[in-house]
């Protein structure tokens, strides 16, 4: 679906001001999407956007599930070259639908995490600057009691990017432990350096202050009153829960609502663990572990951490969701803290949330380049991400499964980020 929308109006010393994307915007957005389809650069996608509260556009395209893999590697990296177990299309795909649900990925960090800090910081329940170790006694030593929640929001805490915890750990407990037990990496507030751990750390505390886990309060405080059945952690169960036979794919179909399926194992996060020169440096044997998931994941998190170790529930990564349910959200952000004829979040802890803290992000957000004052936005690496414009009355939701097809000859997954890019530049710009 492709509607028109209003691309500007005159103000009152005659300058014109953006109210909106154009049928211009709107329709390069759309061929911009398509034409990664058509290329086979991602198996499937969905674009919707939503101005004022009226959808202008939404299309979805490809293939839900499109590939099978050989029994080979099963898509793991292999340094000698071996791709014997590489994609190959399956005799009937499903196609992609607007209903569709993602994995989310890194979205789960503002659309699970972030929205429960910005309710409990209304609530007066949290404060943004004190240290973390008020919510989590057991978060001390070693530099950690000057962390605080405003620094594990910006990225700045200190913590580690990532670390394979499912090495160490394989229950949530466990997990923490293992996390905040670790070494600071660089100086407390010193610099930005994005960080899972610093979001593992969040969700947390957001369980300890709630006494509740971490799906369960975003159920009853938030998912469940806004009415987004399709949104949470594990869904469903029937398939989530489940182990496949190594190999084989789990079936949705019988369970629900139509998932998008991600990688064929984690070859990724395997590259990192057993590859030394690609930029991450664990501690140990990498052969130490060897429960790498050898099946195509489809309603299971991606994220190892979260999968192997906080058992699909963390701070970090967990969620899924769809483009509607992701609008409804956002429309939380775009009214101030009030949609659906309520009001979520008072207006000033919005717009503390969504103001710039250092160079290009905000609390628990990113802020995009370019884009009008107030504008956040974040990605997910299974191939999400989600845009608002609050000065437009504006949000965009772009979800891909963009691992669905393995990795490149260079082992990484296609990068997405030129093609928000233009999305965004499309839709901003009129095109």
């Amino acid at each position: 679906m492709l509607t028109g929308a209003a691309a500007a109006c005159g103000g009152p010393d005659g300058a014109t001001s953006a109210i909106g994307p154009t049928p211009a915007g709107l329709a390069a957005a759309d061929s911009l999407v398509a034409a990664w389809v058509a290329d086979d650069r991602v198996a499937g996608a969905v674009l919707s956007v939503r101005h004022e509260g009226r959808t202008v556009l939404s299309r979805a395209s490809g293939w839900a599930s499109s590939r099978t893999y050989g029994s080979g590697q099963y898509g793991l990296w292999r340094e000698d070259g071996d791709r014997s177990g590489g994609p190959r299309p399956v005799d009937e795909p499903e196609a992609m639908t607007l209903a569709t649900v993602f994995d989310l990925a890194s979205v789960t960090k503002v659309a699970a995490t972030t929205f429960a800090l910005m309710m409990l910081v209304d609530d007066g329940t949290v404060s943004l600057d004190a240290p973390a170790s008020t919510y989590l006694p057991d978060f001390v030593g070693g530099g950690r009691e000057a962390i605080t929640l405003r620094h594990l929001l910006t990225h700045t805490s200190g913590l580690r990017q990532w670390v394979p915890t499912y090495y160490h750990a394989a229950d949530p407990d466990a997990a923490w432990a293992y996390v905040r037990a670790l070494p600071l990496g660089w100086p407390v507030g010193q610099e930005r350096r994005y960080s899972d751990l610093g979001f593992m750390a969040l969700g947390r505390v957001v369980e300890a202050v709630s006494g509740q886990r971490l799906d369960g309060f975003l159920a009853e405080r938030l998912y469940g009153p806004l009415g987004l059945a399709s949104t949470g952690f594990r869904p469903p169960d029937a398939v989530a829960s489940g182990r496949p036979a190594e190999g084989t794919s789990a079936d949705p179909a019988s369970a629900g609502p139509l998932l998008a399926a991600t990688s064929h194992g984690n070859p990724f996060e395997y590259r990192m663990v057993h590859d030394p020169e690609f930029g991450y440096r664990i501690e140990g044997d990498p052969d130490a572990w060897d429960g790498w998931r050898r099946y195509t994941l489809r309603g299971q998190v991606n994220d190892g951490n979260a999968w192997h170790a906080f058992g699909g529930v963390a701070g970090h990564a967990g969620l899924f969701s769809t483009a509607d349910d992701l609008h409804a959200l956002l429309a939380i952000l775009l009214g101030g803290g009030e949609a659906s004829g309520r009001r979520w979040i008072a207006a000033d802890v919005v717009r503390e949330f969504l103001t710039e803290m250092v160079s290009g992000q905000a609390l628990g957000w990113q802020v995009p380049p370019g884009a009008p004052a107030g504008s956040v936005h974040h990605t997910g690496f299974t191939g999400t991400w989600v845009l608002a414009v609050p000065a437009l009355d504006l949000s965009v939701v772009l979800l891909t499964n963009r691992q669905h097809g393995g990795v490149g000859p260079d082992d990484r997954y296609p990068d997405l980020a030129p093609l928000q890019q233009s999305v965004a530049d499309a839709l901003l710009g009129g095109g």
